[in-house]
Parts: C-alpha cells; structure tokens; sequence
C-alpha cells in the first residue's frame, strides 16, 4: 500500500470515529426525551388514579369501609353449641338448651343514611328495647358495630319480627308500584312522583345472634340433682356441675375474608353439640317423693316456731341390685328457672358466721331486706343437696350394721339372748335404754324389733372396737360412695379411728349416736345388707348418649365390694320385718296398705346434748319377700314441741310406699282394710289381690 492510500484510510478512520461519536451523542439525546415522555406519562396515571381513588374515597369509600368491617362483625364469629339434654330413664326432659338470640345493634349502618336512623329504633321497640337509651349509645359510639340491645330474645319473637319486616317491606314496594302505576295511567312522570317515606325498608343495622339458654321444664322438679347453670354454660350443683364437661359442647367459628374481587367468602366450622344424660331416675317416682315431703312441711309449718315443718326434709329410693337411684327428693326446694329467687329461703333457720343453723328462723320479710353477701349465703345453703352434702348421726338405723358386723365375724349367734334392764353403766357412764323400765331378756332379732339400746351395747362388746371399725370401713361409713353428684361431703373426721375409740365411744356408736354419715352412705350400705351383701356403686346416670341419639357410654351397675354374706343378709332382713311387723314393732307406721316390709327406725339427738332437738328417720326395702327398693327417709328437726317422734318418718315413708309400689308394678301380697281400700280409691289406686277392684275404680273415675 502506497503512503497516499495509508494516509487517506488514516484520515477516512477518524472522519468515522468523529462521525461515530456523533450519532452516539445524537442516541442518548433521542433516549433522554423519550424518557422524560414516559416520565410525564406514568406520572400523569399516577395523578389520574390518585384523582379517581379520592373520588372512590370520596363518594364510596365509606360502603368499603363498611364491607371490610362487616367481615369482622359478621364473619369472623363464634357459634354456639346446644349443651345437653337430662331425661330421666323413661325419657322425661328435666333440663333442655332453648334457642335463643342476642339482639345486635350496629351503630354505624343505623348512621349511613340519615332516613335509617328512626325506623331502625322504632323497629327495636317492637324487640322490647328502649329507644332512647340505643339512641343515645349510637350518638355516643357512632362507629359501634357490635353492641348487645338485649339478650335471650325467644325464638318466637324474633320469628314475629321477622314476618312483620318481611310483610312491611312487601306493602311498601306495592304501596309504591300502586302510585308508579297511577302515575303512569294518569300520564304524569312516575319518577317526579313524591312517595311516603319507607319504614320497613330503611330498617338496617339490626342482626341477631345464635344463643342458648337453658330451660328446666319440670321446674322444682329433682332441683338438687339436676343443679342450674350459671354464666357461659358453666354448670352448679348436681349434674350440672358434675357432668359439666359432658354436656358442654364445643363452639364453632365462621371465618370471612373478602377476595380480590371484593366478594365475601366464608368458611364454617360447624359447632358440636353436647351429650345427653339419661338417668336411672324416675320422674313419677320423684314426684311422689316430692308431693309427700312438701304435704309434711306445709302441715307443720309455723307450728312450734315461724318457718318450715323442719329444717330439712328428705328422702331416697335407690334400686337394691344395681345402686341406681330412683328419686332423690328433699325440701325445702326452689324453682331450677328461677333458683336467685330469694323468697324460697323464708322459713329456713338463720345461720351463725359458720354458715351452721340456728335455733332462729327467716320471716320473708328477713329474707327480701337480706343484702348481697347474706344472700349468697342463705342460697347455698338452698341449693345443697342434703342428701349428699349433710351428715347427722344416724341413730338406730345403724342398728341393723351392728348386728350384721357381729353374725358375719362369728361374735354373735342367732341364739344369743341378752338382759335389758333399762340402763347399762359403761365404765362410770350411765347409759340409757330408749324403754326406761327395761326390755328384759331379748334375742338378736327383739333387740332390732325393740330398737333395744342395752342389748346392741352388749353386742358390740363382744365385737371388740377392733372389728367394729373394721365393718364401719367395709360398709363405706366415713368414706364418700362417689356417687356421680357434685358436693358429696367427706365424713371422715366423724368417725372414730380405732386408736381414739373408748369403750363409751363403742357402746354410744352401736346404736348410732357419737359417728356421723350421710344419707346416701347409709342407703348404700343398707342395700347391701339386704341383697346378699353386694355393695353396689350409687349412681344416678344411666347411659350417656350423642346429640344424635347414640349411645357413647353405659354405666353398668358395679359391685364395689362384698360386705356380708348372704346366710347374714337373710337374717337382717327378717330382723327388719320383725321391727315393722313385730308385736312391739317401732316401725309398724311405714307398713303399706297390702304390702310387707322391711326396715328400722332411728331417733338421734343432735349437738349440743339435751337441746330437745333430734334426727329422726326410717330406713326399709319392699318387698319384704324379694327386695327391689330401699327407702330412705329423714326429717331433721322437725318443727313440733316433741321432736323425736321416729313415727312421723313412718306415716311419711307409708305414704310414699303406698302409692310407689303399684306404680313399680310391685303386686300387694296381703289382704286390705276396709279403711285401707278406700285409701287406694282416693289415690286412684286399687287392690291388686282383686282384679274386679280394678275395674270398680276405673268406673268410679270415669
């Protein structure tokens, strides 16, 4: 290449490296505007939906405030489960959960439109609610979106404001088509028309919420068993309280959301119902037990002193071979829908600062004046269950342990006789017969006939205090029976160890005095020595069954224990009868019209010593033949001048009886009275020795 060529190429490369650089400068500057044009236009949209979300902001922004915010009042909620059912064994209900609803009210809905205020509040006057004071809530909480106007609204009303909503709305709408329609016939502008203004249709911010609220329909019926709930299904006392957790459910949830398309989605766990409670107790046989005991109060009350027939009254019916309880009854009562009632509490005695009874007692006027915290304590006492939660010295219906604990270690013999002579000094201590004069010589089965103090001393001597606290323990006395009932009292303290027991202590034990227990222990124990000696676990539910029906658990009868044996059962129980039937029989009162029984009486003075004021029970099975039930019945201080007449336990226990047994479809084995078959016409019963009786009484009920 020539020096020409190389120099023009030379000069060619920087014309194109100078003209390159050129149009590079010319790139970045094209580049630049371009940007600065999509620059100018981002931020145009930007300004442009900035401009239309104030519109939105402005004209909706308060609807989709409040369709996020209905989200969490609706929504996001909990649901309600049904807690469950307590029927007795025939399917009677005895404690129900009614449907219910809490009224909501929505304060800021109620304020959206100024034309939905005043209907929405007149629309909650029709639900029993004051106006003015929902008024002046929502002034207050404008942006409320959950308050409660009232709660426990019935179904049915809820229903009736309902239809009354759906058929106000449906007449507005005609209302106005009738005067869109007129318009139109007439040629005038159906949208120039001036309507009336709405009043259904305006009604917003009102909503109801699922409840519950539990509904006892036998009212007093069982009201110590059943127990009440208190709060958010936390039950009290009894089954209720007992068997809470089994009855209580588990809530449910809706949870909402809204999606990007601002549509409402929702899922639901639906909640779980509670179980039920079918129980062994019967509730014709409660009644009976019931009418008996109120008919004993009313008749006493306000005889000896103001205030009840006695300080307590009560009453068990337990099956002898299973431990199930059949009624449960005691008085004074109160109502399970209305337990705060204070007025139930009048005619009980006053309470010292331990809570223990006095010899005073309540006027309803007391009763109403009470404050607060003496109410509380006055209802407690109300709701406890004597039956499970007293304890009291038993008294000669103790007797009978006695006598089985010494047949059954071979201490005593059938043929073993012993001498009364009204008094027995035990070690300086005189100790007196119920008969002052003396019994005289009696065998095992006259010293239970005669209810013989003396002679059940002289027994438990030769037991020993050794073996006597041993069959204290085996009958269960001191011990709770776990029945399934909240409350039951632990009796451990009144017993005697064997370390502590005196011969005095031994001798006032054998016949019931100086130990103390509670009923049901007592009708436990006594079931056993009358059934072969199976001591059977007490309880008074039968099966537990779903919400659909379903059996989930069946409580079958349990022997805990063996505690005589049945050589030693049969004798108890013709010493029993020999007490009801017996020519110097103490408990020939409770015998029922056309039946044979068994039992004992029992007389125990209460502490302090001489105060004139005493326990008095019977404790029997029927029938004496083939024992199917066990009957316990105590009246604790009666209200009389004379109280420790064992009799009046007798004529009460009778009563029951006799109008029991037939029920039970318990034949009658023994002839009747003239007097006794007019008895069973009063009571619409008849003599089943007879069939033509049967007939007789329906004719004359007709």
């Amino acid at each position: 290449m020539s020096r020409e060529d190389r120099e023009r190429r030379g000069r060619a490369g920087i014309f194109g490296r100078q003209k390159a650089r050129r149009g590079t400068r010319r790139f970045t500057i094209s580049m630049q505007k371009r940007l600065v044009v999509l620059f100018l236009m981002v931020m145009t949209a930007f300004v442009l939906l900035a401009f239309r979300l104030i519109l939105i902001q402005r004209d909706n922004g308060r609807s989709y405030t409040m369709q996020v915010l209905s989200q969490q009042a609706y929504e996001n909620k909990s649901l309600p489960y049904k807690r469950g059912k307590i029927t007795d064994i025939k399917g009677t209900v005895l404690a129900d959960s009614q449907l219910v609803y809490n009224v909501i009210v929505d304060a800021s809905q109620m304020l959206e439109k100024e034309e939905y205020l005043e209907p929405s509040l007149n629309a909650l006057t029709r639900l029993g609610i004051d106006k003015e004071e929902i008024r002046a809530y929502i002034m207050a909480h404008p942006g409320s979106q959950y308050y409660i106007a009232r709660k426990n609204l019935p179904y049915q009303d809820k229903q009736n404001f309902d239809k009354q909503n759906a058929e106000g709305i449906e007449a507005e709408k005609a209302e106005r088509q009738a005067l869109k329609e007129k318009a139109e016939k007439e040629g005038k502008d159906a949208d120039a028309i001036e309507y009336p203004p709405l009043e259904y249709s305006n009604i917003k911010g009102i909503w109801f919420e699922d409840s519950y609220i539990r509904t006892y329909p036998g009212g007093p019926l069982a009201a110590d068993v059943i127990g009440f709930t208190v709060g958010d299904n936390i039950g009290t006392y009894g089954l209720e309280e007992y068997y809470n957790d089994t009855l209580n459910g588990i809530p449910g949830r809706t949870y909402g959301y809204v999606d990007q398309s601002l549509n409402q989605e929702q899922t639901t766990i639906e909640p779980t119902d509670g179980n039920n409670l079918v129980l062994t107790l019967d509730a014709n046989i409660q009644s009976i037990c019931e009418k008996y005991l109120k008919e004993f109060n009313e008749e006493l009350k306000d005889n000896k002193h103001k205030g009840n027939g006695t300080n307590n009254a009560a009453c068990i019916i337990m099956d002898v071979n299973t431990g199930g309880i059949l009624a449960m009854a005691s008085e004074p009562g109160f109502d399970l829908n209305d337990p705060y009632n204070i007025a139930a509490v009048a005619g009980m005695p006053k309470l010292d600062e331990t809570d223990t009874p006095t010899t005073s007692y309540l006027t309803a006027e007391e009763a109403q004046a009470m404050p607060d915290a003496e109410r509380s304590r006055y209802l407690n006492a109300l709701w406890n269950n004597y039956c499970i939660s007293s304890h009291f010295e038993p008294g000669s219906t103790a007797k009978p342990f006695t006598t089985a604990a010494g047949l059954e270690t071979g201490k005593l013999k059938t043929t073993d006789t012993f001498l009364c002579e009204g008094v027995l000094d035990v070690d300086g201590t005189p100790i007196r017969c119920v008969h002052l004069a003396g019994d005289g010589v009696l065998d095992i089965g006259g010293a239970i006939e005669r209810s013989c103090n003396v002679c059940l001393m002289q027994e438990a001597f030769k037991i020993g205090p050794e073996l006597y606290c041993k069959y204290q323990n085996i009958f269960n006395f001191g011990l709770r029976t776990n029945i399934d009932l909240a409350r039951e009292a632990r009796t451990d303290d009144y017993i005697y160890a064997l370390e502590d027991m005196t011969k005095v202590d031994l001798a006032s034990n054998s016949f019931g005095q100086n130990f103390e227990v509670t009923m049901i222990q007592m009708a436990a124990g006594f079931c056993s020595l009358i059934n072969g000696g199976y001591y059977y676990q007490p309880h008074i539910v039968d099966r537990i069954t779903s919400a659909g029906g379903s059996t989930v658990q069946t409580n079958t009868p349990r022997v805990l224990k063996k505690t005589v044996s049945e050589e030693t059962s049969k004798l108890i129980r013709e010493y029993c009868v020999q007490a009801v039937e017996g020519s110097h029989a103490t408990g020939e009162l409770a015998l029922p019209a056309g039946y044979r029984i068994g039992g004992k009486t029992g007389t125990a003075e209460t502490l302090p010593r001489d105060n004139g004021q005493y326990v008095v029970s019977f404790l029997g099975f029927a029938p004496a033949e083939d024992p199917q039930i066990c009957i316990y019945l105590v009246l604790d201080r009666i209200n009389n001048k004379k109280q420790d007449e064992a009799g009046r336990a007798c004529i009460v226990s009778r009563k029951i009886l006799t109008e029991l047994l037939p029920y039970m479809n318990i034949y009658m084995t023994e002839p009747l009275t003239d007097q006794e078959k007019l008895e069973l016409e009063e009571l619409g019963l008849y003599d089943t020795n007879d069939p033509d009786s049967k007939e007789e009484t329906e004719e004359g009920t007709q």
